[in-house]
């Protein structure tokens, strides 16, 4: 609301000193100065009102993220620049999909509505925050400068509506019938508007559609001064004014959930637009729902869980991976195999990675120099060209994480095989050696092709890597560590302990041995039903997480 404020309630946000949280809201707030009192909504009302009276300084109520440097993750090489496909994002406003061409070359200005923090947030609302932070990692990757606004709103309004405008008892709504194109981005009709649809009706507006701009304190409640009383601004200016202030009346990229089109993108449209003519936004994106029970996932409706909820018995890129398995624009069906599917997918995609580090760990210190054997370099050039191909037709997550990375992780595996292979072939070698040059010759033959594999393996891990790290799946921690932390979430889901598991595997031990094979296909079963899986191997029985065929323990 700066400028558009100062346009609309003749307000200046140039002195907003915002939140600049970025992840936890409520343990990430850096030095908020509570004395600067912006000016703020001015910019919003001023033209919309025949009125031509000045404004005192009030306080901000808004806050903003800023997220222009979230996580690093790679940028596309020259190279490979030259070769890029056109990204096709898909316009809410136009409902067709549509090359992306920012306004200004190689700079991408994007703001996203973020969550009314008004308790824990649910998975619904992480849905918004995995999208959006995939769209803003991929742009970095195709070379874009990116600069992401997100917004906490901090004032418990959560939706009115407005009017062009008229004040009436402290209250100033935005007249609807006044701009001729509201409705653009939603495309309802007005008979389709019913008042007090999410509050109730205020007979004292001219139009039920009519959406609050400022909004008169009630006892109790936040305020500040302005020509109407104390108040506040209503919901849909905070994200016209602080997405004005940061990214000008003209930007790129506007983002939010689908429940957000109506009422509150489309009375930001018309409310930006009414104060300032050339306000445009060049491609409107929304995400889709959570489902649970083919239901939006709600807390009104007392059918969601909260991330903590999630997290509690998941690795938080477990549920990464479950959202984005799904298209952005499509809802996700929550359900508790999904998660499992996905917590199975991420282990598997860390276990292959850490098998890869450990055996290259030794290679890679005699710095092998081989080119990256043929077959492979083709696969790793297909996976590349598969993986844009993908992401740049609307952010297809979902053919990339199973069908590109799956494949990848195939070949991954099956050169570790074939490696592991071929090392005991040398180490049987190496038994029988002697001391004929036939012998030796034939030693020398088998010892130069690991390298091959070797020079594979280094490849195809550093493709594999690249890619999860554009997407925002590689742990910040070891994968050792992520690891580790998946199997505790297992143990935990499972209602085990590490030592009451191994306890069992003993059990299952003594059984195999005294060869009451009834017995320990029992735990081994018994086991499997709470998602833990035992491989018998020559040093012992391990054992990793699997998708459980028994109840789900959110479900108990």
């Amino acid at each position: 609301m700066l400028e558009f404020v100062r346009r609309h309630l003749h307000y200046r946000l140039d002195d907003l000193n915002p939140y600049t949280c970025y992840g936890r809201l409520s343990d990430q707030i850096d030095n908020v100065d509570n004395d600067a009192a912006p000016r703020l909504v001015r910019a919003v009302l001023g033209p919309l009102l025949s009125s031509s009276t000045t404004m005192t300084e009030a306080q901000s109520p808004l806050s903003a993220t800023m997220a222009k440097e979230a996580q690093s993750s790679p940028s596309a090489t020259v190279a490979q620049a030259t070769a890029l496909p056109q990204l096709v994002l898909f316009n809410s406003l136009t409902k067709r999909e549509e090359p992306f061409q920012p306004r200004v070359e190689g700079k991408v200005g994007m703001y996203v509505c973020g969550v009314t923090p008004y308790d824990f947030s649910h998975i619904g609302h992480a849905r918004a925050y995995v999208a959006f932070d995939v769209l803003y990692r991929y742009l970095k990757f195709l070379g874009y400068e990116v600069e992401y606004v997100r917004n906490f709103t901090d004032i418990d309004d959560k939706i009115m509506e407005n009017d062009k405008a008229y004040a009436m008892e402290g209250d100033v709504y935005f007249s609807v019938e006044s701009f001729p194109e509201y409705l653009s981005l939603s495309g309802r009709k007005f008979d389709q508007n019913q008042a007090g649809a999410r509050v109730a009706f205020d007979t004292r507006k001219r139009n039920p559609a009519d959406f609050a701009l400022w909004k008169a304190a009630k006892e109790g409640e936040p305020f500040w001064d302005s020509p109407w009383g104390r108040g506040r601004p209503g919901w849909h200016i905070e994200c016209s004014a602080m997405s004005a202030h940061y990214l000008g009346h003209l930007f790129d990229i506007h983002g939010g959930g689908k429940d957000l089109i109506f009422p509150h993108h489309e009375n930001e449209l018309a409310q930006s637009r009414a104060a300032y003519p050339e306000s445009e936004v060049k491609c409107w994106m929304h995400n889709g729902f959570v489902n649970k029970d083919d239901k939006k996932m709600a807390k009104s409706d007392n059918n969601f869980f909260t991330i903590r909820d999630i997290t509690a018995l998941y690795h938080p890129l477990a549920l990464r991976f479950f959202l984005m398995r799904t298209h952005y624009r499509s809802d996700v069906n929550h359900s508790d195999q999904a998660l499992e599917i996905a917590s199975d997918r991420v282990y598997y995609i860390f276990q292959t990675l850490y098998d890869c580090e450990e055996v290259l760990a030794t290679y890679r210190e005699e710095g092998i120099s081989l080119s990256v054997p043929f077959e492979e370099q083709n696969l790793i050039d297909k996976h590349h060209s598969e993986f844009l191909k993908y992401m740049s037709n609307d952010l297809k997550t979902t053919d990339v994480l199973d069908r590109c990375f799956m494949e990848l992780l195939k070949a991954i595996n099956s050169s570790l095989n074939d490696l592991k292979k071929l090392q005991q072939k040398i180490e049987q070698q190496k038994k029988k050696q002697q001391q004929q040059k036939k012998q030796q010759q034939k030693q020398q033959q088998l010892q130069k092709q690991p390298e091959h594999y070797i020079q594979a393996l280094i490849a195809l891990e550093i493709e594999l890597k690249n890619k999860l790290s554009i997407l925002g799946l590689m742990p910040s921690s070891s994968l050792a560590e992520v690891l580790k932390q998946l199997k505790d979430k297992a143990l935990k889901r499972a209602g085990l302990t590490e030592e009451k598991l191994q306890e069992q595997i003993e059990q299952r031990n003594v059984a195999r041995k005294n060869k009451q094979f009834e017995i320990s296909d029992g735990i081994r079963k018994n086991l499997a039903t709470k998602g833990i899986a035992l491989m018998d191997e020559p040093s012992g029985t391990v054992w990793r997480p699997c998708e459980p065929e028994g109840p789900h323990p959110l479900n108990k």
